[in-house]
C-alpha cells in the first residue's frame, strides 16, 4: 500500500494537481484498491485531524494578520524600521528585513508579510537604484521570519502532529528568528557597501520618537500576545483570539478599517483558512495510513542502522527536507513527516523542540526556491517580474538562510537557550 500511495502521490504532483488534492486522493487510492479499510475512514480520519484545540489558533492568527495589513499597521511599522536602521547605506535594504521581522511578531504568515510589506518597499527600493529582481529577493528571503517569529503557523503546526508544547516552540522560535534576521542585516550592509545600492537611503527618513509614536500601538500587539502565553493569562489559542481583537481595535483606531474594508478581510481570511484546513485533514488520512502500515517503525530502524551519530541523521534529514521543501508546501510537509522523524529524532537524543525549528528552519527555504517557493510567486507577483528574473539575485539570500541553518541545527542553545531559561 505505501508504494501505491508513494506512486499516486509523485504522478498527482507530475501533472499539477494542488498538494492537499494529491494527498487526499492518493491516499484514497490506497484505501479502495489497496486495503480492507472502508471508505468511511477518509472522513473520519479527516475529522479526526481537525479536532484539536490548538489547530483553532490558525484562522484566529490569520485573520489578525490581515486585519494588522488592512488596519494601516504596514505603513507605521516600515516607518519605524526606517527609522532605527535607514541612517546608513543600504539602510532601505536591511528596513526590510527589521519590518518583516515585525510584521511576523503579528501575523504568524510569510505570504501574508511578504505582500503587505513587499508592497511598500519593493517599489521603495527600486525608485532608490536597486535592481528590481534584487528588491524582490530581498522581500522573499526576509518574509521568512514569518514562519520562525512567534506566533507561527509552521510550529503550530508541529506541535499538534507531535504533541509537542506550542508554547515552547514559539519561545524556541525566538533565536533562530533574530539569527536568521541579524545575518540578513549583516549581508546586506556588506553587500550594499561593496555594490554601491541604497546611497540615497537616507532620505524621506522619519525621526524614531515620530515613528514610534504612530506605530507603538502595533508593536504592542506581541508583547500582549506572547506576554500573555508566557505569563499564564491565556494559551496559544485563545492568545489568537485576543490577537484578532486587539487587531480590530487598533485598525478602529488608527481609522483605516471600516465596514467595507472588513468585508474583504473577512473573506480573504476564510479563503485562507480553507485552504490550510483542507491540508492538515488530508495529511491527517495520509498520517493515518502511512502509521497503520507500519512504515515509521520500519524507517526508524533502517535510519539507526545506516546512521551512527546524532550529526550524520540531521545531516541526512537536513538534505531531505531541502528536497521536500522545494516540491512540498510547508505545512503539508509537516504534516506527513513530523510524526515520522520526530520520534527517530528523540532515539538519537535531540529534543522535539530544538527538532522543530530545523524541521521548520529548512522547509522555510522551499518558500524561496522553485518550483514551488509560495514566496517567490508573492514577491514576483508583487515586484511584476517573472521567476527566472530573480534567481541569480536569490542565490545569495539562499547561502545566508543555509548557513543559518547549520548553525541552528548543531548548536541547540540558540533554539533551547531561552527554553531552558523559561521552564
Amino acid at each position: 500500500m505505501n508504494l501505491a500511495i508513494g506512486l499516486s502521490l509523485l504522478i498527482l504532483f507530475a501533472v499539477g494537481v494542488p498538494i492537499a488534492m494529491s494527498i487526499l486522493l492518493a491516499s484514497i487510492i490506497g484505501i479502495e484498491f489497496f486495503s480492507r479499510l472502508p471508505l468511511l475512514m477518509v472522513p473520519q480520519q479527516m475529522f479526526v485531524g481537525l479536532d484539536h484545540f490548538p489547530l483553532m489558533a490558525i484562522p484566529f492568527f490569520i485573520l489578525a494578520g490581515n486585519l494588522m495589513a488592512a488596519g494601516g499597521i504596514s505603513v507605521r511599522l516600515v516607518d519605524l524600521a526606517k527609522s532605527l536602521v535607514g541612517g546608513v547605506q543600504g539602510g532601505l535594504a536591511m528596513t526590510c528585513v527589521v519590518t518583516c521581522m515585525m510584521f511576523a511578531a503579528v501575523s504568524g504568515s510569510s505570504v501574508a508579510t511578504t505582500f503587505a510589506i513587499g508592497a511598500i518597499l519593493i517599489p521603495a527600493m527600486v525608485k532608490h537604484g536597486y535592481p528590481k529582481p534584487l528588491a524582490a529577493s530581498i522581500q522573499a528571503s526576509s518574509a521568512e521570519l514569518g514562519v520562525l517569529i512567534p506566533p507561527s503557523i509552521p510550529l503550530i503546526l508541529f506541535g499538534v502532529s507531535t504533541n509537542t508544547s506550542i508554547g515552547q516552540l514559539f519561545i524556541a522560535g525566538i533565536g533562530p528568528g533574530l539569527l536568521l534576521a541579524g545575518a540578513l542585516l549583516l549581508f546586506l550592509y556588506l553587500f550594499c557597501k561593496v555594490r554601491g545600492y541604497g546611497l540615497q537611503d537616507r532620505d524621506d527618513r522619519s525621526d524614531f520618537v515620530t515613528a514610534f509614536q504612530r506605530a507603538w500601538a502595533a508593536m504592542l500587539m506581541p508583547v500582549v500576545v506572547i506576554g500573555g502565553i508566557y505569563g499564564g493569562v491565556f494559551t496559544p489559542t485563545e492568545a489568537s483570539a485576543v490577537a484578532v481583537f486587539y487587531a480590530l481595535v487598533v485598525g478602529v483606531c488608527y481609522r483605516e478599517l471600516s465596514l467595507s474594508t472588513l468585508v474583504p478581510v473577512l473573506r480573504q481570511s476564510v479563503i485562507s483558512t480553507a485552504a490550510v484546513m483542507l491540508i492538515i485533514a488530508a495529511a491527517a488520512l495520509f498520517s493515518f495510513l502511512i502509521s497503520r502500515s507500519g512504515l515509521p517503525g520500519e524507517v526508524a530502524a533502517w535510519v539507526t542502522r545506516v546512521f551512527d551519530s546524532p550529526w550524520a541523521f540531521l545531516l541526512a534529514v537536513n538534505v531531505l527536507l531541502l528536497v521536500v521543501g522545494m516540491f512540498i508546501e510547508t505545512g503539508a510537509a509537516i504534516l506527513v513527516l513530523a510524526p515520522i522523524l520526530t520520534p527517530i529524532a528523540m532515539q538519537f537524543g535531540v529534543h522535539p523542540v530544538h527538532f522543530g525549528l530545523i524541521m521548520v528552519v529548512n522547509l522555510a527555504l522551499g518558500m524561496i526556491t522553485p518550483p514551488l517557493g509560495v514566496n517567490l510567486f508573492a514577491a514576483c507577483a508583487v515586484a511584476r517580474i517573472s521567476i527566472d528574473e530573480m534567481l541569480p539575485w536569490l542565490v545569495r539570500f539562499f547561502l545566508v538562510v543555509l548557513t543559518c541553518l547549520m548553525a541552528i541545527t548543531y548548536m541547540p542553545w540558540i533554539s533551547l537557550g531561552l527554553v531552558d531559561l523559561l521552564y
